[in-house]
């Protein structure tokens, strides 16, 4: 009778319950299979029995042979459900030392979202990759023994996968960097416009043509060309960013209220959700009122 042996090590109640259906389910497969779960003190094995026919032998190194890649491709499934998180965790703790444990933590997090992240093809096929990277491995395994501890297969034989997870966690950490120095520039932000005197009761913005902005003050009068002239006196105006330019402008007359309206329109939605972040409950979204049903006839008269 051939069997596989799968002993692991770092288990709960879950994650074996989970194995043992998963390979109980191939008996679906027409394969005469026995399951026996072997419990000690600080492990559990997994016999995986198949009832051969020794007469007719070619038959039943055939069925091994479908066990194994079978048992391979739940196997794989299996690391990356219940070890991938704790790979992430170490090789952040080994690479990254220096973060705080919130930090580390949040990197973790970030990792792991990286990983199941969207529904797209490409992340598809990435995720393909990885569990591939893993059954191949499990396969040329197999060929030579027919007992594996996955512990010691995850932290010895996985090598390639293993760098994958440490790709993902760079890029994980990139990202982190970027937003903590989103967040400092946002608390530098607010901190100018707090020790601001507001120079207009309210301002009203408008996407422009050309991703230019239209800037009104409360009483509706328009006031872009104040808002960037001194701008334009230091940086030609095909040199300027005029995202960058708005947000400068608002901060420099820090309104008690600003309202942005035909939202839907302006392109880049993060300009919209710096602007939030910056003032707070002080902006108001607006894609209904009077102002902007004139605006869209008037961009609509522009393109035509």
């Amino acid at each position: 009778m051939r069997f596989l042996s799968i002993g692991v090590n770092e288990y709960t109640n879950d994650s074996i319950d989970y194995l043992v259906n998963q390979l109980n389910d191939l008996k679906e497969k027409k394969l005469k299979l026995k399951t026996t779960l072997i419990k000690f003190s600080k492990s559990r094995v997994i016999i995986c029995k198949l009832n051969e026919n020794r007469i007719l032998s070619a038959l039943s190194d055939h069925n091994f042979n479908i066990l194994k890649q079978y048992a391979s491709f739940i196997l794989s499934d299996y690391i990356i459900k219940y070890y991938e998180k704790k790979l992430i965790t170490r090789i952040v703790n080994m690479n990254y030392c220096y973060f705080n444990q919130a930090e580390k933590k949040q990197i973790v997090d970030l990792s792991t979202s990286i990983l199941k992240s969207g529904e797209n093809s490409k992340i598809s096929l990435y995720s393909t990759k990885r569990k591939n990277l893993i059954f191949r491995k499990l396969l040329e395994y197999f060929e030579n023994s027919n007992e594996i501890i996955l512990d010691g297969f995850v932290n010895f034989r996985i090598k390639e996968y293993i760098r994958e997870l440490e790709d993902v966690v760079d890029k994980a950490v990139d990202t982190f960097l970027m937003e903590r120095e989103y967040q400092e520039f946002i608390k530098l932000l607010r901190y100018f416009v707090d020790i601001q005197e507001p120079k207009l009761e309210a301002v009203h913005i408008l996407p422009g043509y050309e991703n230019k902005y239209i800037i009104l003050d409360h009483s509706h009068n328009e006031i872009t060309n104040d808002c960037i002239k001194e701008f334009l006196n230091e940086v030609p105006e095909e040199d300027i960013n005029f995202d960058d330019l708005l947000v400068s402008s608002l901060i420099t007359i820090a309104p008690i209220r600003i309202y942005i309206h035909d939202a839907k329109q302006i392109k880049n939605k993060e300009l919209i959700e710096t602007i939030k972040n910056v003032f707070l409950n002080k902006v108001i979204l607006c894609n209904g009122c009077d102002l902007c049903k004139v605006h869209r006839v008037s961009i609509e008269t522009l393109t035509k």
